[in-house]
């Protein structure tokens, strides 16, 4: 009877891991950015590469910082909400071109419009590793003091744009 036991309660642990994990939402990877400050960086601009963005340039402000590439097709999907985000004015969208070229890249904005006060080019992909991006799109909501308050995986959506972000960035502007 007892080792029959021991199989059997490894089973049932087992069993309760698998229905948590079920029940988990893949786009809600927990990242040990959130709470801590932003990496700093300072890279070429899109639109100008001689001219540089920094996030520090940010500091008093509560803004989101998109990471995107024109080679994305999850991009794609988000781009038209960013383009209606940044219309509204609700808080400044930064962006950062994550291992493209900057042909494509501007040719990308030229058609679906830019939603990007400022776009930095991450051509090689370094500082998206400081960020712990390992795929595009993703988006963080950083506060006045350079922390990492949010990080969205994955596209933006209508409903995590209503229902997470933008009650997240007016908590933050509040404070």
């Amino acid at each position: 009877m007892k080792r029959f036991l021991l199989p059997l309660v490894i089973f049932l642990v087992m069993v309760c891991f698998l229905f948590i994990g079920l029940n988990l939402d893949p786009r809600e990877v927990p990242s040990p950015l959130v709470g801590k400050p932003a990496p700093m960086f300072s890279l070429p601009r899109l639109d100008d590469p001689k001219q540089a963005f920094s996030p520090k340039d940010m500091l008093g402000k509560v803004w989101l910082f998109n990471v995107w590439a024109s080679w994305c097709g999850a991009c794609r999907d988000e781009h038209p909400i960013l383009v209606e985000l940044s219309k509204s004015g609700l808080v400044p969208v930064y962006g950062m071109d994550y291992k493209d070229t900057r042909e494509d890249a501007q040719q990308w904005l030229q058609q679906g419009g830019n939603p990007y006060i400022a776009t930095a080019m991450d051509a090689d992909g370094r500082v998206g590793i400081n960020y712990g991006v390992y795929g595009v799109p993703e988006t963080y909501v950083i506060d006045k003091a350079g922390i990492i308050a949010y990080k969205q995986i994955g596209p933006v959506t209508d409903e995590s744009l209503r229902n997470k972000i933008l009650p997240l960035v007016k908590r933050l502007q509040a404070q």
